[in-house]
């Protein structure tokens, strides 16, 4: 469910916009891509959003255009590019874990470069949602450093690290770039699977978040699949156990958790730098249920298929 006619964007999602074609049907591709479904998903939500990436004026990129519009997101940031749209062949195993495979040399993309930033953003803007590959994949890590190093000050920056080892590359140069951007952020969101990846077997979540919270960081939250969530704020920790669930896949499930959070902190009045600094234990556990039932909604479905609010209705939040 689009958010009211003409309300000015609260969130601006940035980041790669691609289609999803499945081994189990080639023929029909699925827009997708981690900051798109975050930007839909808010849509659907009722939380006003912008997207600020690059989208190809080819036939896939008009699918992009239109599925966000549906969504009511606002698309006058999107960057229009005649390189193709990017490509993720995916996957999934017996227990529903996606595999990627991604197509990204010279698309659409890369049109997200430092000197594409808007120069200022508009002043409804509370938070600046980044994640993905592109945040450490150049020219797009380079314009969102310095786009979380221009506002980080003053709205609140949420970063998820969704990493894609096959993308990055350099797992090295990509802790260097995320720490860059942890220290401009106010959340930082990863799944114990992206812990993994990036930063070892050895790796231990709480001492992460603990440095990350040192770093400036507001709210650390590691989600762990159907175990839940734990957040990390302040000198405490909580943790919101996961939902049953009827899977049939878990791609998109990190992104709907991502913008069901943002979406959630937005209509509560706590999405901004000062509110998550003091931010109390109920309602952190409120916007953690809240993310984690929307999560388990997509997951009951094929595909990165965000729920609206009736979804959520029905699920018993209002």
């Amino acid at each position: 469910m689009p958010p009211d006619d003409g309300a000015a964007p609260a969130v601006l999602v940035c980041g790669e916009a691609l289609v999803d074609v499945f081994d189990a049907a080639p023929d029909r591709p699925i827009p997708g891509g981690s900051p798109f479904n975050v930007a839909i998903g808010l849509g659907r939500l009722g939380c006003p959003a912008a997207f600020l990436g690059g989208i190809s004026t080819d036939a896939h990129g008009a699918l992009l255009i239109r599925r966000l519009t549906d969504a009511g997101v606002d698309t006058r940031l999107a960057l229009r590019t005649d390189r193709p749209t990017p490509v993720a062949r995916i996957s999934t195993d017996e227990a529903g874990h996606p595999r990627y495979a991604f197509e990204v040399d010279r698309t659409a993309d890369t049109a997200l470069a430092p000197d594409a930033l808007p120069a200022t953003l508009p002043a409804s803007i509370e938070a600046v949602a980044l994640g993905s590959y592109p945040i450490a994949v150049p020219p797009m890590a380079d314009a969102l450093a310095a786009l979380a190093a221009r506002d980080g000050a003053q709205r609140v920056i949420s970063i998820d690290a969704n990493v894609r080892p096959a993308l990055v590359g350099d797992l090295a140069a990509w802790r260097r770039r995320f720490a860059t951007l942890v220290s401009r952020a106010t959340i930082v969101k990863a799944s114990d699977e992206d812990l993994l990846a990036a930063f070892g077997p050895d790796c231990n979540a709480a001492t992460l978040a603990q440095g990350w919270i040192e770093a400036g960081v507001s709210l650390v939250i590691v989600t762990l699949g159907p175990a839940g969530a734990t957040a990390f704020f302040g000198g405490a920790s909580m943790t919101v156990p996961g939902q049953s669930v009827r899977l049939v896949d878990t791609v998109g499930a990190g992104d709907s958790f991502h913008a069901a959070l943002l979406a959630r902190l937005h209509r509560r009045g706590l999405l901004s730098r000062e509110a998550l600094g003091r931010l109390a234990a109920a309602d952190l556990d409120d916007a953690l249920r809240y993310a984690i039932a929307a999560a388990s909604i997509t997951c009951s479905r094929a595909g990165a298929d965000p729920p609206n609010r009736a979804d959520m209705a029905a699920a018993g939040f209002r």
